[in-house]
């Protein structure tokens, strides 16, 4: 697993952003979103990508009976809205800031092109980066299909503690300090929220994990 998402640990936004180019910097600005605020809804035009200088952004979509389904907290160096690079014309999916202060680098898909053209090292690297995230949809797609939803929420836990984890020095346990709340956690392993409840409760029983709303510890005998 780490092999697979070891990209996602880059800092995008030093690799990416305009900002970074002398030809682009003296006409190139941020935007600030505040906590709630939307980025860009679904169908909205799709000419733009964006860097998360700071911050979180919530990606999701609405079901037909108006069920939110997030796909994922991206936070500081990610890079969102990139299906535009690939010919996307409408928006499928909504973003949206959760943070109180969240900064975004807005980037054209014309900008995007001149630069892939003019940089060889940057346009691999953009590339490389999509071609990591659809491998991440279909690995969540896989585990929606053909795994249970207990072994769902272990599989996501892993992922978490990969991204997300560190060391507890006193017990040698992992501790993993996440932006998610139940509700995403549900949706993005396809359940639902009492569902999660109950599968977390009985990790719990299990001394598998501890847990609280921003905080999940996995015990040294498991991790």
């Amino acid at each position: 697993m780490n092999t697979l998402w070891f990209f996602e640990d880059v800092n995008l936004f030093q690799m990416l952003c305009p900002h970074k180019f002398k030809e682009y910097k003296e006409n190139h600005d941020f935007d600030s979103y505040k906590k709630q605020d939307y980025i860009y809804f679904e169908e909205d035009s799709s000419n733009k990508v964006f860097l998360i200088e700071k911050g979180k952004v919530k990606i999701g979509y609405y079901n037909e009976d108006g069920t939110e389904v997030t796909k994922a907290i991206l936070s500081r160096g990610q890079l969102f809205g990139e299906k535009a690079i690939l010919g996307e014309r409408k928006r499928e999916e909504f973003a949206q800031s959760i943070d109180s202060s969240t900064r975004i680098c807005p980037i054209s898909v014309d900008t995007m092109y001149d630069l892939m053209r003019k940089n060889e090292t940057f346009s691999f690297r953009v590339y490389k980066f999509i071609g990591f995230k659809l491998q991440k949809l279909e690995r969540q797609l896989q585990l929606l299909m053909f795994k249970d939803t207990k072994t769902r929420l272990l599989e996501f836990l892993d992922e978490l503690c990969s991204e997300y984890g560190y060391d507890c020095n006193k017990t040698g346990d992992k501790i993993i300090q996440h932006p998610y709340t139940q509700k995403d956690i549900a949706s993005l392993i396809g359940t639902s929220r009492p569902t999660l409840n109950i599968l977390l409760n009985e990790l719990k029983d299990e001394k598998v994990i501890q847990f609280n709303r921003k905080e999940i510890r996995i015990h040294k005998n498991i991790a």
